[in-house]
């Protein structure tokens, strides 16, 4: 009896301890309310912060990779700037006290914006919006790993839809963001950035986010106009050059032919009634002559036009590559049109079935003056690949020199978004 009651007792100090040791633990891990405290604290309530990134984006059997360089300062100034990695196309987002502006160095284009951005349509790469992403979906999960709190939460912004969910990497020690992975509605991962370098408690002042700041002509649009001035005034020179030459071999053939005029007007009355019948029968001959070559050379020209027909409307047709939306939507493609415009060609597509829509394309011109703001309806829309301008009817974007508008009655915003992006690599033709 006694060893009975000696082993309850070390059972039961055993338990006890087991249970203490649970609570203890409980006690010192933090909840996923205290994380998202904390984090919101030190991403959110910073003065401002500067964020370096990568960012790989994939589409339909390719992924493009991206440089993110972001600034921020409290309140509401940001300076967004994404290249191509291996490309010379970048665009950057500007928010100043004038407004949001979207600037394409490689277009020298720039477009202004009325809009509360980013509020509503939250970046992964913006970390105190990311912040308020944590903070607003009460069902977001957490799970731990030695390194890492790895949330799962719902996306803000116009890709909701096809990409509702994001999982937000946080290092335990530094309270930091590692990583954002975004998820397609088959939690396969359509977007990951990944953070190279953030520096909190960084302040810019107003000035250096003055839009002129980041719209001075480059180094290469100088050298091209120096080079622009030269070219046209050695083509100016050349042309006085050949001007002056052909007045001198003018006046040099005028002398020449007043010194031998007088020799040669003697022999010709000589040799006029004996050359007379020659010349008649010589004269008939030519005139044969010169109807075949004449038919001949009339002949040709009308094949040369031809051609050149031919070849203009084969350059017309390969302006630029027609692409289409893939969409898992009763569809049907019920109008294309193509119409010769200054610019080149524009091509206009209408469909038809659960939803309407039209899409115009075109080539895109160059501005002539250098990053002239154009005020543009709506707000930006980061559709990845590119920045463009969304409304309640529309979205428009620019892309690999093709400027593309999607118009429709019947689609939201995230439909206009997803239309917009299955065209990334979507049908060509």
């Amino acid at each position: 009896m006694r060893k009975d009651g000696v082993l309850r007792k070390l059972l039961t100090l055993g338990l006890l301890c087991f249970a203490a040791v649970l609570m203890l633990a409980a006690c010192g891990s933090d909840s996923k309310e205290d994380i998202v405290k904390k984090t919101s604290k030190k991403w959110a309530d910073s003065k401002g912060y500067e964020v370096k990134a990568n960012m790989e984006i994939k589409t339909t059997g390719d992924t493009k990779k991206y440089n993110v360089d972001v600034w921020h300062t409290k309140p509401e100034f940001y300076r967004v700037a994404v290249s191509e990695e291996g490309q010379e196309t970048s665009q950057m987002i500007i928010r100043n006290e004038e407004g949001v502006f979207v600037v394409t160095p490689s277009m020298k284009k720039t477009y202004k914006f009325q809009s509360d951005w980013p509020k509503q349509n939250s970046q992964g790469y913006l970390i105190n919006s990311l912040a308020k992403d944590l903070a607003s979906d009460s069902q977001a999960t957490m799970k731990e790993t030695k390194d890492s709190y790895i949330f799962k939460a719902k996306t803000r912004n116009t890709h909701s839809k096809m990409l509702p969910t994001q999982q937000v990497y946080i290092n335990k020690k530094t309270l930091l963001p590692t990583k954002v992975v975004v998820l397609n509605e088959a939690s396969e991962e359509q977007i990951k950035i990944t953070f190279k370098k953030i520096t909190l408690g960084v302040a810019k002042k107003a000035g250096d986010y003055d839009l002129q700041d980041f719209t001075k002509p480059s180094d290469s649009d100088e050298a091209n106009k120096d080079k622009a001035n030269v070219d046209e005034k050695a083509a100016e020179d050349a042309a006085k050059d050949a001007d002056g030459e052909a007045t001198a071999e003018e006046n040099k053939e005028g002398n020449t032919e007043g010194k031998t005029e007088g020799t040669d007007d003697k022999a010709a009355v000589n040799e006029e009634e004996a050359a007379g019948e020659t010349a008649q029968e010589e004269a008939a001959e030519d005139n044969a002559s010169n109807e075949e070559s004449t038919a001949d050379e009339n002949g040709e020209k009308v094949a040369t036009s031809a051609d050149a027909d031919a070849s203009g409307e084969e350059a017309t047709n390969t302006d630029f590559e027609t692409h289409y939306p893939v969409v898992d939507w009763n569809l049907k493609l019920t109008d294309e049109k193509s119409m010769n415009t200054t610019a080149g060609t524009r091509k206009i597509l209408s469909f038809e079935g659960d939803k309407s829509f039209t899409i115009i394309q075109e080539k895109t011109t160059r501005a002539e003056q250098l990053y002239i703001p154009v005020f543009s309806p709506g707000d930006p829309a980061d559709l990845g690949f590119t920045v463009g301008a969304i409304t309640d009817n529309s979205i428009s974007w620019e892309a690999d020199g093709v400027s593309y508008f999607i118009a429709s009655n019947d689609l939201s915003k995230t439909e206009l978004v997803e239309v917009a992006s299955s065209m990334v690599n979507g049908e060509m033709k």
